[in-house]
């Protein structure tokens, strides 16, 4: 089932996820439907509140479906280990049509729960990296817009409200 990806404004991104305390089928149902929404919508990485779904929950594949091997779900997510420095573009699903440079760590080391609630670490350096950063930020209510700076990030808001203005958003 594809979802609707929820839009920059509505305030279940800009707020701190629920932990996940029960590890169902329904769960791992949720974790097939958010990766084939990502697919259709051609992302790397979708978190639960982009979905609608306020938990600590979000799906990462930076193959783009093309090695399930590579395709990692983490459940109540932390970065515990940051090394080095990479600046690149970066957008969002939820903020589409908009990119801009972000400064994150080259590489990282994530600990998750599994859809088994079993804890496992991730470590991804480069693009990886980067989207494991961007999807556990939103977990915590965190946008791509809060690293840039103010002048840029008004710049954006700015232009969303007259998309909105224009009904096009």
């Amino acid at each position: 089932m594809v979802y609707e990806i929820v839009k920059y404004g509505d305030p279940v991104l800009e707020q701190e996820c629920a932990p996940v305390t029960d590890f169902t089928p329904e769960l791992a149902q949720l974790a097939e439907d958010m990766f084939e929404t990502m697919y259709a919508a051609a992302g790397v990485g979708l978190a639960a509140s982009q979905v609608g779904k306020s938990i600590q929950f979000t799906v990462v594949d930076v193959t783009s479906g093309e090695d399930p091997s590579r395709k990692h779900v983490l459940i109540n997510p932390e970065i515990i280990q940051e090394e080095g420095e990479q600046t690149g573009e970066e957008g969002c699903l939820s903020i589409p049509g908009f990119a801009e440079e972000v400064k994150r760590p080259l590489r990282v080391k994530v600990r998750a729960q599994d859809l088994k609630g079993e804890w496992q670490e991730y470590e991804g350096e480069e693009l990886l990296a980067r989207v494991f950063c961007h999807e556990v930020d939103h977990l915590h209510g965190i946008l791509f817009l809060q690293h840039l700076s103010f002048l840029k990030r008004d710049r954006i808001k700015r232009q969303i409200k007259k998309l909105r203005k224009a009904g096009e958003w």
